[in-house]
Order: C-alpha cells, then sequence, then structure tokens
C-alpha cells in the first residue's frame, strides 16, 4: 500500500470518486479540496498500484486564539477496510500536520461506531472531552439516515507524550457508569448508574458492538442508545473526564474514561467550548 500527500486536480477528482463510493452523496467540489491543500489543508490517499483505495481530508481551523487541523473526512474502499489503512493514513497525516506546524488536530466520530472509536482512542491515543448533539442535523447517507448525529470531537495532540509515546493511561479502580442487560424481548438496553458527583479515577460505559446492525434491526432501539449515553457523555466531560479508549467486550464494548488532567498532553489542552 502506497500512502502519499494529495495535491493535484486529478487526486482531487480521485477523491470525489471515492467520496460517491463510500457514501453514496455528492462528493466536495474540487475548487474547495484544491484550494484548500493550496492553504495549509492536508489530503492524504492509500493507493493499491494505481488505484486511490483510501483517503483523509482536513483543512486549517482557528478557534479560541489558536490554529489547528480539522479533519473533516476518512473514507476507505469497502473492498480494503479492516486491513488497517485508516491507521495508516492517520499516521502519515499527522507527520505530514506537524511539518507543516500544526500541533493539535480535531475530528469528529459516531460515538455509538466503536470501530472507529477503536481506532481514534485505543490505536491514535485520541482523547474526547467533547460531544456535539446532532451535529451535521438530520443526514440522509447509508451510515447516518435515520438518528440524530451526535458526534465525539477527538483531539490528538501531535506532540505530546501521549500521542508520541503511546502511553497508556492510568485505569485505576475502573467503575461502570451504566450497565448492559437484554430486555423482555430480547432487546440490548442501558441502565444509567447516577450521573451526579462523580469522583472515581475512572469510569466505564457499555455501548453496542454494532451499532449499524443494531439501527437495522431496531431503530427504537438504536434511539434509545444514542439518548442514553448522549446522557452520560455529556455528564463525564463535564466532570472533567474524557474518553480514552474502547475494550472490546464479548457481548458489548465499553469505553473507558478518566480524568483529562492525568494525561501527559503538553501545552494548550482545549478545554470544553
Amino acid at each position: 500500500m502506497n500512502i502519499k500527500e494529495l495535491t493535484s486536480l486529478q487526486e482531487m477528482e480521485q477523491v470525489q470518486q471515492l467520496e460517491e463510493r463510500v457514501w453514496g452523496i455528492s462528493p466536495i467540489p474540487t475548487h474547495q479540496t484544491l484550494t484548500a491543500v493550496k492553504n495549509g489543508g492536508i489530503v492524504v490517499g492509500a493507493f493499491d498500484g494505481e488505484k486511490l483505495v483510501g483517503f483523509s481530508y482536513g483543512f486549517p481551523a482557528y478557534k479560541n486564539g489558536e490554529s489547528y487541523l480539522c479533519s473533516h473526512m476518512l473514507g476507505i474502499d469497502e473492498a480494503y477496510r479492516s486491513k488497517r489503512i485508516g491507521e495508516q493514513l492517520k499516521h502519515a497525516q499527522r507527520q505530514i500536520a506537524r511539518a507543516k506546524g500544526y500541533t493539535i488536530m480535531h475530528w469528529t466520530f459516531d460515538p455509538l461506531e466503536t470501530r472507529n472509536g477503536y481506532l481514534n482512542l485505543s490505536k491514535l491515543n485520541g482523547i474526547c472531552d467533547t460531544y456535539l448533539e446532532n451535529c451535521y442535523g438530520e443526514m440522509q447517507d447509508g451510515f447516518n439516515k435515520g438518528l440524530p448525529s451526535d458526534r465525539f470531537e477527538v483531539h490528538w495532540h501531535l506532540d505530546s507524550e501521549y500521542v508520541e509515546q503511546q502511553q497508556q493511561p492510568n485505569i485505576l479502580n475502573l467503575q461502570p457508569i451504566g450497565h448492559f442487560y437484554l430486555d423482555q424481548n430480547e432487546r440490548p438496553t442501558l441502565q444509567l448508574a447516577t450521573l451526579e458527583n462523580l469522583t472515581n479515577d475512572s469510569y466505564s460505559l457499555p455501548v453496542p458492538k454494532d451499532f449499524q446492525q443494531l439501527k437495522q434491526t431496531n431503530a427504537d432501539c438504536a434511539l434509545h442508545w444514542r439518548m442514553t449515553t448522549r446522557k452520560a457523555f455529556g455528564a463525564l466531560f463535564s466532570q472533567g473526564y474524557v474518553a480514552v479508549r474502547i475494550a472490546i467486550a464479548e457481548q458489548w464494548n465499553e469505553y473507558i474514561f478518566v480524568k483529562k488532567e492525568t494525561l501527559a498532553l503538553g501545552g494548550n489542552t482545549y478545554e470544553n467550548y
């Protein structure tokens, strides 16, 4: 697999074609992506021979007096998924971003899509303490149709010891903040514990293993998970915790949360805003 930065019109047209295959929506215009890469943006592509099979697209962003790279899209051809291409793209994006002077990168993902969460938190050492309710409104593509588009905003501290050294968070006295069970109709259900005055060193929260399948088989159950986890995530983030890992279990997966101050992030830690 060849991973490289993309800068030409022909390459942006290849990105458009892959966007359509992945999401089935109208792609970003090439005049926009070309303008972005000429002004601090980064597009990275993964090639199998001459075929573009994966890409990551980001543009310059600015908030609270600081600039960062907003990594807006990452797409992998369906035939090439589960081959660590997404991970390779993100590492290449990080190297290029650092060379351009960026120290932090942001991007969003659906917190109930744990395949993405595992990459972003467990593999890349990104963190999340920002929850965006219905971030993109009602989306109509195959992945997102039918539910509020809630998102985690990942912060990737590119030069931090936590990322550079792939440090493991100190998960001490792990306590569940919710419990997974099957209701009388055998539907997976989440029961939350108290969300006030959280003082434990770390917490865990179960989430479905395959949210896409759950959405397809039981829309009401999927909405239950969206709205119930929304409460838990908001409570944890408001009390100083960050999502740092996804642990894989037999019936469900679990988010792991620790206090943000325990992580070696260095510099501007971008508190909630």
